[in-house]
């Protein structure tokens, strides 16, 4: 049932019916949802959230595999091994960082006695930090440094280590390296046998001594961690302690090398430890960094949010809703207010409410009519009304009274 309209406001009625139209629910496949109005945001679904996470992890993930052209890209720091003491130290590689191993040719690797002589250095010490599978087995990497690479001559069963040149050799206290092979103060650095010295490595300048013999008789780099010295709280002569030396692994060929670390997250991964109950080997200092991190990530993620609110952003059609439904939300909690909190709010508020207050709980009442005015009003004096009639109603009059006597 619909009103009649006049001709005056049929185009009220053609825009009331584009409103019902637009209002109506529209077909999409198989579902129908409603028609969205044109202020609506596409933040306001409610799958906007999530499909925003995914998109975002799909898209760091696309471009740490771009940059490292590994998978998996990052790989979880689970033990002390290339930690500069007990704490936590920015810059290096502590238990619990989360490092990226990238992918890069072999003659581009740099040791650390290159880096010693060029002055090439990443996480705290000189030369390149290689992830590599012991014994080219396994699926867990080992995240050492890499110290020489030893080039195996098989003709004469010796060793080549051609990076030690131009470097100091002997006994002398600026020498880097010795060897039981040279003889009369030569500094060779091809067809070493017996055993090679390497002084004032990493750090805590520790000493190597490697048996070439057991090596593995193949070509490879020689690795180590930077923590990995003999005893752990030496200050002086410390006595470093090699993979190769250490039954951990034999020189690791490039083939073994999973990926040169490039690039770190820290702190991230303790959460993965702290899952698998290994959070005591995370230092303590970790665990404060991290939860900074996680609180200024919070911060910076509500500072966007209320940025992207400024004026001007939202359309105003929208604003002007938002309005609309909390002033709704305002009269209906005033509805809602209890009958003896508002008979007392009408109790101190005794010259009546103001025009502009709307009285929702007492209906409209009507208009009494004003009575006809009987002897008494006579009597005081209050004239009585005198309407002047035609001559037929007159008669009519008469008719009555004489019915009456009658």
């Amino acid at each position: 049932m619909r009103r009649w309209r006049s001709a005056d406001d049929a185009d009220d009625g053609r825009d009331e019916e584009e409103e019902e139209r637009s209002a109506e629910p529209r077909r999409r496949g198989l579902f129908s949802r409603e028609r969205h109005p044109v202020y609506w945001r596409a933040r306001d679904s409610l799958y906007f959230e999530p499909l925003v996470a995914v998109a975002i992890v799909v898209v760091l993930l696309v471009s740490l595999y771009a940059y490292t052209q590994n998978w998996p890209p990052v790989y979880v720091i689970e033990s002390d091994s290339m930690q500069h003491g007990a704490s936590d130290v920015l810059g290096v590689i502590n238990t619990g960082d989360l490092v990226l191993a990238q992918k890069i040719p072999t003659d581009q690797i740099t040791p650390y006695v290159v880096g010693l002589a060029t002055g090439y250095s990443t996480y705290g010490e000189y030369g390149d930090v290689l992830l590599y599978l012991p014994d080219g087995q396994g699926s867990t990497p080992i995240i050492h440094r890499a110290i020489l690479y030893l080039q195996w001559n098989p003709a004469s069963s010796t060793y080549n280590a051609t990076e030690l040149s131009g470097l100091r050799c002997g006994n002398d206290s600026g020498a880097i390296y010795n060897s039981t092979s040279l003889r009369g103060g030569q500094c060779g650095t091809t067809g070493l046998t017996g055993t090679l010295d390497l002084y004032r490595i990493g750090y805590r300048s520790a000493t190597l001594s490697i048996p070439l013999a057991s090596l593995g008789d193949h070509s490879g780099f020689l690795t180590m961690g930077d923590h990995n010295v003999i005893p752990t709280d030496c200050t002086n002569n410390c006595i470093g302690e090699p993979d190769q030396t250490s039954g951990l692994s034999e020189l690791v060929e490039p083939g073994w090398i999973v990926g040169v670390a490039r690039g770190m997250i820290p702190w991230v991964g303790a959460v993965k430890l702290l899952l698998e109950g290994d959070a005591g080997m995370v230092p303590a200092q970790s665990w404060q960094f991290l939860g900074l991190t996680i609180v200024g990530l919070i911060l910076l993620a509500f500072g966007i949010h209320y940025a992207l609110r400024t004026e001007g952003i939202e359309d105003e059609r929208r604003k002007e809703e938002e309005a609309a439904v909390a002033e709704e939300e305002a009269d209906d909690e005033d509805d809602r207010t209890p009958g003896r909190a508002r008979r007392f709010l009408h109790a101190i508020r005794p010259w009546g409410r103001s025009e502009d207050e709307d009285d929702v709980d007492e209906p409209p009442r009507r208009p009494k009519r004003p009575a006809a005015p009987g002897p008494r009003d006579r009597r005081r004096g209050r004239p009585t009304p005198h309407v002047r009639r035609d001559a037929k109603a007159k008669r009519a009059k008469a008719s009555e009274d004489d019915d009456e006597d009658l």
